[in-house]
């Protein structure tokens, strides 16, 4: 290699190398610019993707928004209807069966809606003050404890029941069992005692179904459907349900003693059974007569002489009679006590009439009173200036009549064992199941029409055994009419607000449509003639209850206002005293005469 040669190599491989390096460099350049470039693409892809995203996001998270909205409007709105508490879940505005359960036993803890109105009536403050004397108070003071006005009035056994209850309305709501706690009325505590009169009426339904069981077989049919008429009675959805008491409990007992004095064998457990339900409410006292005489002549006495009497039979009945009696008021008389006990069962202070006129012979008595007051100077006769002023006070003092002569308590006693002798001598003389039951009717008649302060709820002593015999053939049934009517029309001023009145009303139309109808196609034709003469006129009668029940619950606070507030009163009870004091006519003649 020549020297020239070997002095330029040098040169060109650092020419070489300088080139070389620039092309690295540039190419990194380019590559640089590339890869940033896709970057940014990238980026700015991104970018758009996150933007697109969080508008599909806005738009999903609108409408979330506006679907809650929506569903708390629903659930809200269901919440309203139902009365439900605010702290219950709902999915669609139905309400799941956990929280509807947790709700119904009172083991939530968000109160009720404000807003929510529950309907009570006096005696719904009288059977929480009952829990709160029983289960505060030892046995020796529950009939001396007068913190409230609405003291224990009940015997002994009831006064035991509502302890039992209170055990469980501790769990519920403490604070209902404070006797100081007067009118208290949470949610908790209404929902625990309708709670408790639905639980306790199931008494009544195995009664009626042990009813239907014992029925012969070619009146089967017939005993199913006044079962279920007494099952579905307007008069214990309106007095149990709405107004609030424990009747279909009570009525249960009655019916499942009746069923048992059907036979032989379980005779004595029906009379017994009779003896627990007087400790149980002392004016099933009224019906007494009637098993008193049946009992002794079934059970104590030989069948084909009255002048045998079973001395073994009569000694397991008394003595019986006597446990059961020293079981309720033994402890009261042993503290000195019954005096006191009695004076609270038997109110004799209390007036001739109720506060609302119960539509007996004395609502009638009443009105006629007022009517003469009227003419009284045109016919010149003599007015009590002091009874002028004087409404049916009804819960304390004596009623007074301005015209008509003045009513003791000893004279509607005479008068109610009066009425009651006829069924009681013949039920003495033809010891029958059918007759045992008519003579339970007649006395719940007799006690109800001519008693002293009666109730207008005792008409149920009346239109329950008076079912067990409608169907038997249609003469009884021509006397069960206007009573199903009036007696049911009579319970309606119970319910005097404008919500209960389709309530009463509807179902009241309903029931009576539904079994007058079936029973008129279930009773068999009679042999004998009919005498009843109002079932002649049952329809007119009928279908004046619609315009009076309007008139008195709607039009007269439009026409009148405040004005004549007792008028509806009187009017709805002497429309209703005219029908059962036909009914009563009625069935005392079918029953006894023919």
């Amino acid at each position: 290699m020549s020297p020239m040669t070997m002095s330029m190599q040098p040169e060109m491989t650092t020419i070489w190398q300088l080139y070389r390096i620039y092309l690295v460099a540039e190419t990194t350049t380019k590559v640089t610019s590339i890869v940033s470039l896709t970057q940014n693409r990238r980026k700015s892809a991104d970018l758009e993707d996150e933007e697109d995203e969080e508008a599909e996001n806005k738009k999903k998270k609108k409408k979330k928004k506006k679907k809650k909205k929506k569903k708390k409007t629903k659930e809200k709105n269901v919440q309203a209807v139902l009365g439900w508490p605010s702290g219950i879940t709902t999915d669609g505005g139905h309400i799941s069966i956990l929280d509807t359960m947790r709700h119904c036993l009172g083991c939530l803890q968000d109160p009720p809606l404000s807003s929510v109105v529950i309907s009570k009536s006096t005696d719904f403050e009288v059977h929480r003050n009952w829990l709160a004397v029983t289960h505060s108070l030892p046995v020796k003071r529950w009939y001396l404890e007068d913190t409230s006005q609405w003291t224990l009035d009940y015997p002994p056994f009831f006064a035991y029941f509502e302890w039992l209850l209170s055990c469980a309305a501790q769990l519920v709501d403490p604070d209902m069992l404070k006797i100081s706690n007067l009118n208290y009325s949470s949610w908790r505590t209404v929902y625990f005692q309708r709670a408790s009169v639905i639980a306790s009426e199931l008494m009544l339904l195995y009664a009626l179904e042990k009813y239907v069981r014992a029925s012969p077989k070619p009146v089967k049919r017939s005993a199913h459907a006044a079962a279920l008429s007494v099952l579905l009675s307007p008069g214990l959805l309106i007095i149990d349900h709405v107004h609030f008491q424990y009747n279909g409990f009570l009525y249960g007992i009655l019916v499942l003693s009746l069923v048992l004095t059907r036979k032989p064998s379980t005779l004595l457990y029906g009379g017994l059974l009779f003896a627990l339900l007087l400790c149980l409410k002392h004016i099933y006292l009224y019906l007494a007569p009637a098993y008193f005489v049946f009992l002794f002549r079934a059970y104590c006495m030989r069948r084909r002489s009255i002048f045998g009497i079973r001395f073994a039979n009569t000694l397991k009945l008394g003595l019986g009679v006597l446990a059961i009696a020293a079981a309720a008021f033994g402890p009261f008389v042993y503290w000195g006590q019954i005096e006191q006990v009695l004076r609270r069962l038997f109110p004799f202070s209390r007036g001739l009439c109720h506060a609302y006129w119960a539509p007996n012979f004395w609502a009638l008595y009443s009105f006629a009173d007022r009517a003469l007051l009227q003419v009284a100077p045109r016919l010149h006769l003599p007015v009590n200036q002091a009874a002028v002023a004087s409404a049916s006070r009804g819960l304390v003092g004596d009623t007074s009549f301005a015209v008509l002569p003045e009513i003791s308590p000893r004279m509607t006693f005479a008068l109610t064992i009066l009425a009651q002798l006829p069924s009681l001598v013949k039920v003495f003389y033809q010891p029958s199941w059918e007759t045992f039951v008519g003579a339970v009717t007649t006395c719940g008649y007799a006690s109800f029409l001519f008693g002293w302060h009666v109730h207008e709820k005792a008409i149920l002593l009346v239109i329950i055994p008076f079912s067990l015999l409608a169907l038997r053939d249609r003469r009884y049934l021509g006397a069960f009419r206007p009573l199903a009517v009036a007696g049911h029309v009579s319970l309606f001023p119970l319910l005097f607000t404008a919500p209960e009145f389709p309530i009463k009303t509807l179902y009241t139309a309903f029931w009576l449509v539904l079994f007058l109808v079936a029973f008129d196609r279930l009773a068999p034709v009679s042999n004998r003639p009919r005498v009843f003469l109002l079932d002649r006129i049952s329809m007119l009668y009928t279908a004046i209850a619609v315009p009076l029940m309007v008139y008195c619950s709607l039009l007269h606070q439009l026409a009148f206002g405040s004005k004549f507030a007792f008028l509806p009163l009187m009017l709805t009870s002497t429309y209703a005293a005219l029908g059962v004091m036909a009914s009563w006519f009625g069935f005392i003649v079918v029953h006894l005469i023919y």
